[in-house]
């Protein structure tokens, strides 16, 4: 046999459930013939040697017959042998055709998909903020995985083994109907009393694959979010609570999987039961047509080795259809996220920003809302503008839209009324890379990867050579703690920095923006969360970082923004007030009274 045969009992479970997809339910399959397409050559030599294997296979139950006839029957040793060498020529053939086609399916499955993880996850990081406020990473993280893992066979050894057993299938049906009529008959009799009552039962194991796969990939998630914040679980003594939240979800996924083997493993005994029977009634009839002399007894072998090809190959194709009910669902899964179109997108004829840049911005009567459906603003008709090489500070509560301005400023979001403007071009007309291009961005909690020192500065400049990655980290007060590690540049930091400490990670993250060389800065409350010591070094590396750039700066602690041309004063999604640190201080109102007692707590 071939390395694609498989047991009955494995393709009988899944049969009908293949026999009964739907259209509708098959469509999402569609979307992988693009990958398959794409290399023709080794599409065309896999079906080719498909084909010889195929047909190979087929030539030798012929011979079978003629051995039994011509050398059994009538004693004649030299046929046996002649029939036999024929036979080892054939097998030779299909041995040789098998591997081939065997190796080229293989490495066409892995080329898939290895093509449509990448496609998903290219896809994913163009898709926009909005899309990840309302989806769970460690879900979509499951789907990238497990579904594509699942997928792997479609596109591998279940393709290869649907078009060999159709070719298996017509060709022994064909040999069948020429060896003898009559007990093809009797096969199209027996043939849909079985199919007939596993159709009818296959139904029940419709959607439970899907099930299981939402199930397993909402176990994934919870994982991924509890396991990457183990301090705070620990800090809140969560270990147990969380364990049995977690156990709780896997007995569901269990109970799920359970019911959907328990109706799979009746459908096995039921297609065993009514093969056997359909087995033993064909075998009657062929010996009443022996013994009334319509068919020798060489014929009748033939016929049932063609008939035991056609049912093993039916078995197969059942198994390939059966597989189906899982690849659709997780084909579906992936497909949600590729037709999945980003709401922020690329205008269709972008304005270019002019060149040098300017590095002015404008807010003009600027309002958003994340929800346009919930009452009131985030921003309501916000204006202001920073000219170049100005720095102006956001303040204000918690709430009041600071960081809402810097995510709208880089296109994150769309605003919902006004305009914003960068060197005087409207930010959605513009190619959403070249606007990115202008900023360098330093957030409260900076990312930090996986990686080296090194790898996360040149974050900021992939093609940065190493005297760059040290500039940067020089001029960012990086450098000197960096002498200290034991691989230096090349330390691994840990999952989120956890190797660093505070201040670490953010001059870090000031290297990074450093290196990046945008001529707009925009700092989100880089040093709130910082000691006075770490705070201090962070400033001097800010300082390095904001010269001669446009800056906008949102900050709690109002001493980082003495220095600032405009402070913005923001409540309610609105500007209350406006002016510098001195002008503000001598109107008195709501910054006057955050300055009074933040100078003196410090004193």
């Amino acid at each position: 046999m071939t390395d694609e045969a498989v047991p009955a009992q494995g393709a009988s479970e899944k049969a009908v459930a293949g026999l009964k997809l739907q259209p509708k339910k098959l469509q999402p399959l569609r979307r992988l013939l693009p990958f398959m397409l794409a290399y023709p050559v080794r599409l065309s030599l896999t079906v080719l040697f498909l084909l010889v294997s195929a047909v190979t296979s087929l030539a030798i139950p012929a011979m079978l017959g003629g051995v039994i006839d011509q050398g059994f029957i009538e004693q004649n040793l030299e046929m046996v042998g002649r029939y036999g060498g024929i036979i080892i020529a054939i097998a030779a053939v299909m041995a040789v055709a098998s591997g081939a086609r065997f190796y080229f399916i293989s490495v066409i499955g892995e080329r898939v998909i290895a093509d449509l993880r990448q496609a998903v996850f290219s896809h994913l990081l163009r898709l926009d903020a909005r899309y990840f406020d309302t989806n769970r990473v460690g879900e979509l993280t499951s789907r990238l995985n497990g579904d594509v893992a699942i997928i792997r066979g479609a596109v591998g050894s279940s393709f290869s083994l649907f078009l060999r057993s159709m070719v298996t299938i017509i060709g022994a049906l064909i040999m069948m109907v020429l060896t003898s009529p009559v007990l093809t008959f009797a096969v199209a009799i027996a043939v849909p009393a079985i199919l007939l009552p596993v159709v009818a039962y296959s139904r029940r194991l419709r959607g439970m694959s899907r099930k299981t796969q939402d199930a397993l990939a909402d176990l994934s998630a919870m994982a991924t979010e509890m396991l990457g914040a183990t301090r705070t679980v620990k800090s809140f003594t969560q270990e147990t609570v969380q364990a049995n939240l977690y156990q709780d979800r896997s007995e569901a996924s269990y109970r799920a999987e359970v019911r959907r083997l328990g109706a799979r493993s009746i459908l096995v005994s039921l297609v065993i039961f009514l093969g056997t029977c359909a087995l033993v009634g064909l075998v009657w009839w062929g010996a009443r047509a022996v013994f009334d002399g319509s068919v020798t007894a060489g014929q009748l072998a033939q016929f049932m080795v063609y008939a035991l090809m056609a049912s093993g190959a039916l078995t197969n194709v059942s198994e390939v259809l059966g597989t189906l009910q899982s690849v659709a669902g997780s084909t579906e899964r992936l497909t949600e996220i590729l037709d999945t179109n980003a709401a922020i997108e690329d205008p269709a004829r972008p304005v270019a920003l002019p060149v040098p840049p300017l590095g002015t911005v404008e807010f003009d009567k600027v309002s958003f809302n994340y929800d346009p459906a919930a009452p009131g603003l985030v921003l309501d008709r916000v204006s202001f503008a920073v000219a170049k090489g100005e720095t102006v500070a956001l303040v204000g509560p918690s709430g009041s839209g600071k960081s809402t301005t810097l995510s709208l400023l880089q296109r994150f979001y769309d605003i919902t009324g006004g305009a914003i403007r960068v060197d005087g071009v409207d930010i959605r007309d513009v190619r959403l890379t070249d606007l990115r291009k202008r900023f360098a961005y330093v957030e409260q909690e900076p990312t930090i990867f996986a990686g080296s020192i090194a790898d996360n500065i040149r974050f900021g400049k992939p093609d940065a050579s190493n005297d760059e990655v040290e500039a940067a980290a020089r001029a960012a007060l990086v450098h000197d703690f960096v002498l200290d590690l034991p691989k230096g540049y090349d330390t691994i930091v840990g999952e989120r920095g956890v190797m660093l400490s505070g201040g670490q990670k953010q001059r870090l993250a000031i290297a990074r923006a450093i290196l990046k060389n945008a001529p707009i800065l925009l700092l989100d409350e880089a040093t709130s969360a910082l000691d006075a010591q770490s705070e201090r070094l962070v400033q001097q590396a800010l300082e390095h970082l904001m010269a001669g750039r446009t800056t906008l700066v949102i900050a709690h602690r109002l001493a980082t923004i003495r220095d600032a041309n405009n402070i913005l004063v923001l409540e309610g999604g609105q500007i209350i007030d406006q002016g510098t640190h001195a002008e503000l201080v001598s109107k008195g109102g709501r910054y006057a009274e955050l300055a009074k007692l933040q100078f003196r707590g410090d004193e």
